[in-house]
This record gives C-alpha cells, sequence and structure tokens, in this order.
C-alpha cells in the first residue's frame, strides 16, 4: 500500500470523536500560527477572529450566522484546548459504544448550537450583564458537555477507574463539572459557564428523550447527511481519477512470469484496498466486514 493509501486508511478507521479532535488541533495550530504572523507583521489578528466567534448581541449575529459553529472549534489557550480535549476523547469512547457517530455529530454541534443560544439569552436578559461591553464566545466546551452529560445521562451508573480517585460512576464525573460551572459563575467567565450548561442541558434533554424512542434531532441529522452527501458525490458516481498511472518496464534480463505475477498480485492488492476505501467513505468505517477491516488493518501493517 503506498504511503498515501496508508495515510487515508488510518484515516478512515478513526472515530467520529478523534476526527473531531484533529480538527480542533488544526485550527487551533493554524490560528495561532496566524496570530505570529500577525505579530511580526504588525497587523490586527482579533479583527479577523471576530467573524469567527460567537457574538451576545443578536443584530452582529444576524451579520455572520456561520459563528454559531465556528465558535466551537476554537480555542482561546493550550489548557482550553487540552482540557475540552481530553473530556472529547474521554467520553468520545463510552458514548461510541452506546450511539451511533451520527449521533455523536448531533450532540457535538446541536449542543454547541444551544450552548451560544443560551450565552446569547443570558447577557440580554440577566440584569448582571447590563451595561457590559463587547463579549464573545469561543471554546468547545458546551458541546463537549453536551456529549459527556448526554452519555452519563444514558449510563450513570457505569463505573470509570481515574488515576488517584480508583473506580467511581460516570454521573458523577458529569454532575461534578456541572456543579463546578455553577458556582463558577460569579466569580470569572460567567458567559462561558452559562454555555456550559447550556450544552449539558442539551445533553441531557437529547439522551433522555432518545431513552424513549425519540430522536429529536432526526431532521438536523438528515441536513448532516445531505451536506456530507455533497462532498461524496464524487465517490459515490464511481468515476476513478483521470490520472494515469505509468507502469516500470520489464528489463531484458528479468523473469517475466514472475515479474507479471507480482504486478498483477500488486494490482489486485491495490483495487481491494481501494474498494474498501471507497466503501468507508460512502457507508462509514462500521459497514466494513470483519474480513475487511481486517485485511485492510493487515494491508497498513505489512506498509
Amino acid at each position: 500500500m503506498r504511503s498515501r493509501d496508508n495515510i487515508r486508511a488510518k484515516i478512515a478507521m478513526a472515530t467520529v470523536s478523534e476526527k473531531l479532535i484533529a480538527v480542533n488541533v488544526i485550527a487551533f495550530v493554524l490560528f495561532f500560527f496566524f496570530k505570529t504572523l500577525a505579530f511580526l507583521f504588525s497587523f490586527d489578528a482579533d479583527s479577523i477572529l471576530e467573524w469567527l466567534v460567537f457574538p451576545k448581541e443578536p443584530g452582529e449575529f444576524l451579520f455572520k450566522p456561520w459563528s454559531i459553529i465556528t465558535y466551537a472549534f476554537l480555542h482561546s489557550g493550550l489548557w482550553h484546548l487540552l482540557s475540552n480535549m481530553l473530556i472529547l476523547y474521554f467520553s468520545g469512547v463510552y458514548f461510541l459504544t452506546y450511539f451511533s457517530p451520527k449521533k455523536l455529530l448531533n450532540f457535538y454541534f446541536l449542543g454547541g448550537i444551544f450552548g451560544a443560544l443560551v450565552y446569547m439569552a443570558s447577557y440580554n436578559l440577566f440584569p448582571a450583564f447590563q451595561g457590559t461591553g463587547r463579549s464573545y464566545l469561543i471554546g468547545a466546551s458546551a458541546a463537549v458537555m453536551a456529549i459527556l452529560v448526554g452519555i452519563a445521562t444514558h449510563i450513570p451508573h457505569m463505573r470509570v477507574r481515574l488515576i488517584l480517585l480508583g473506580s467511581i460512576k460516570l454521573w458523577w464525573i458529569a454532575a461534578f463539572l456541572v456543579v463546578l460551572d455553577v458556582i463558577q459563575i460569579p466569580i470569572s467567565n460567567p458567559g462561558g459557564h452559562l454555555a456550559h450548561l447550556g450544552g449539558a442541558g442539551f445533553g441531557y434533554l437529547y439522551a433522555k428523550q432518545l431513552g424513549k424512542g425519540n430522536n429529536i434531532a432526526s431532521g438536523f441529522e438528515k441536513l448532516l447527511d445531505w451536506i456530507g452527501s455533497m462532498f461524496s458525490s464524487g465517490n459515490a458516481s464511481g468515476k476513478r481519477s483521470n490520472l494515469k498511472t505509468v507502469h516500470k518496464r520489464k528489463s531484458p534480463g528479468s523473469s517475466s512470469g514472475r515479474y507479471s505475477g507480482g504486478m498483477r498480485n500488486k494490482k489486485e492488492e491495490q483495487e481491494k484496498i481501494d474498494a474498501i476505501l471507497d466503501k468507508i467513505g460512502k457507508s462509514g468505517y462500521d459497514s466494513l466486514t470483519k474480513q475487511e477491516k481486517d485485511y485492510l488493518f493487515n494491508a497498513g501493517k505489512d506498509n
């Protein structure tokens, strides 16, 4: 397998939570690289950031509606990023044992959206925020809290072993973080903590409804399917690349039978790998049979 195919296979085998972590890390690195350039060349990076973070003013939000999504992939610092990604990875492992990858995306995006709306409503309704200056929401905390609280609601008595603390129930962890957000509201970053609680509240509500057999996010799930089909339509058509494959000519002294047999085996192997990767692109990694997963795994090790 070529290195390019090896990378494709590793990406395909990554869980959806791991892919979300990768997107967050890449966004963090790119933005701080941009801030470094802004510092060196003396231009204002914050003016561009303002187009991606979520505002407290409804009027400003109307001019940049995409910010209700983009803010959940940006972080203000390294610790902000690490803490969110650790919780996302931890909760994602348990979440994907009981729910599909699509459900995890529902919790992430809708938890982030609900958290942002709670943040905006809080700044415009509570007297404590009257007269405050410009404020923006940034970070994946609301989205991550939706996933953690969602899975803790579904399996509250699942025991998790933590370093120093030993074995504790999953809902204790979620409850601790929720209480921590509540008590920190009057201390610092009140809008952010209210957004976290908004995401947590959505995660609880959504998980409860799923337990009753009601998928309250079915419309959003269809929207994600439609967006995904737009990006995968090229693969679904079955058309192959127009790039030509160049084969090495047989040298005069080589054994033609052994060479052609080796080329044929390599070609058959590559065609099978491509078919498996195409299947993943259309239906996801979970659609593979055990034999296909084993074949892809072994091919990656051999190369």
